[in-house]
């Protein structure tokens, strides 16, 4: 599998015009028996594609645009090891 080199995520705008949030969706764990809440990211525009009907719902449910955003510099941080 290659490193992740970019992360795209579908995000709104809130309501004072100067913060932006991540949309996230809610899905159901059908082997939990839960509900979990998943952001609307990828490390592919094939993944962010796919989520794209979902940032429509959003963007129709809160009556304002949805961005696709596109972040490329890759920055490690930290490693966690066992």
């Amino acid at each position: 599998m290659p490193k992740i080199t970019e992360l795209w995520a579908w995000v709104n705008t809130e309501a004072d015009e100067n913060d932006e949030g991540i949309i996230a969706h809610e899905v159901y764990d059908v082997i939990k028996g839960e509900t979990h809440w998943m952001p609307l990211v990828g490390a592919d525009k094939a993944r962010i594609e796919s989520l794209r009907d979902v940032a429509k719902a959003t963007a129709e449910r809160l009556g304002k645009p949805v961005k696709l955003l596109k972040f490329s510099t890759r920055e490690e941080i930290e490693t966690v090891t066992p």
